[in-house]
């Protein structure tokens, strides 16, 4: 049974490693469908994930990978759904380091790279919107919600317009968010 599980670990993140474009945040709408259809979590638990791999250190979807994996199938579960998510992106890079110079000229390749990138933001706008939602930011307008949509409109404040870094940002909505919830 473990070994099912560890397997079917590893086929869904090397899947995903394998398919998915546009970095770990473009990822996260697919990671969530496929564990939420293998009942690994619900989305409430998939959300704090999300939040805890995007506060670690690292890819995002990497963290994502591994803390889905550690809840599965604990310590071997994190190691084996890491290596599905990396493995991909390792020999493509790989293989395409080899013919990059000479491919990355070619005006279909460039076409191409091009076109992906309006996905690649609608991925990213999707994942966010889906993480709002189920995080009560939008949908509902009650004292929770508009103190949630203040604490991210202020952390957006701080982040475009007084340029302020990110881990400070973080762990002052941490704190607000000790102090207030």
């Amino acid at each position: 049974m473990c070994n099912m599980i560890l397997f079917e670990l590893f086929k869904t993140f090397f899947t995903i490693g394998l398919i998915s474009f546009g970095g770990g945040y473009a990822m996260i709408p697919v990671i969530e469908l496929e564990v939420t259809e293998h009942d690994w979590m619900t989305i409430q638990e998939f959300t704090d994930i999300i939040a805890i791999a995007g506060m670690s250190p690292g890819p995002i979807a990497t963290n994502s990978a591994i803390f889905v994996g550690y809840q599965t199938a604990g310590f071997l579960g994190a190691i084996v759904s890491a290596l599905g998510m990396v493995l991909p992106s390792l020999i493509i890079i790989l293989i395409i380091s080899i013919f990059f110079n000479k491919a990355n000229k070619h005006h279909t390749v460039q076409s191409a790279f091009y076109g992906l990138r309006p996905i690649i933001v609608g991925l990213i706008v999707y994942s966010a919107i889906k993480f709002a939602i189920s995080n009560e930011l939008v949908g509902t307008f009650s004292p929770h919600s508009i103190s949630l949509l203040a604490i991210f409109g202020l952390s957006l404040l701080a982040l475009i317009k007084f340029s302020i870094h990110p881990a400070v940002v973080i762990l002052t909505a941490g704190v607000v968010g000790i102090i207030f919830f």
